[in-house]
């Protein structure tokens, strides 16, 4: 079975790796961090309030330090920002202090999940199925890179999608990084 190692959630905005993650957190006994809303903690204001005064830039590096610091921990599970994997920093921390797990959704399904809810700076502006598009031509490498599992999100109840993530991880051969 698996060890009390950390397991962090990767994957686009809408994926469920805020809500999958808690499941498996849960599951596995261990504590429950979201980055994004450990840079809201850290800062005291919200992820658009970021972008509006520091742009793209000052979030990643914000989102970076987080990073940073919550892969140091042991035996945590992880939600990341669905851009967290374009620093190769991040990717490096990740792939190198856990087991990641990519949770992978249709443009369509991401489209659907996010139109209700909260404020999102990168698809706010325009037509939002083409820039979660061209989000994830970008990401979807990144996140293949260094995931040790991948599993299909589209479709399905957290519960589903969680329960897979535990038999995948348990399943799965320790990484070899």
């Amino acid at each position: 079975m698996l060890t009390r190692k950390s397991v962090f959630l990767i994957g686009p905005m809408g994926s469920g790796k805020t809500a999958v993650g808690r499941q498996v957190a849960r599951a596995l006994h261990l504590p429950f961090y979201d980055s994004d809303s450990e840079i809201e903690r850290r800062t005291g204001v919200d992820i658009p309030f970021i972008f509006e005064k520091e742009g793209e830039p000052g979030f990643r590096q914000r989102e970076r330090e987080a990073i940073e610091a919550l892969t140091a921990l042991e035996g945590i599970v992880l939600a990341t920002g669905g851009g967290a994997v374009l620093l190769a920093e991040n990717r490096r921390h990740l792939a190198e202090r856990g087991r990641v797990v990519y949770l992978e959704t249709s443009v369509a399904q991401q489209a659907h999940r996010v139109r209700y809810g909260r404020h999102r700076p990168l698809i706010d502006s325009g037509n939002a199925e083409t820039r979660l598009g061209e989000l994830m031509g970008a990401r979807a490498p990144l996140y293949a890179e260094i995931a040790d599992v991948t599993v299909r999100t589209d479709g399905r109840r957290v519960q589903s999608v969680a329960e897979q993530v535990l038999r995948e991880l348990a399943a799965s051969h320790p990484p070899r990084r």
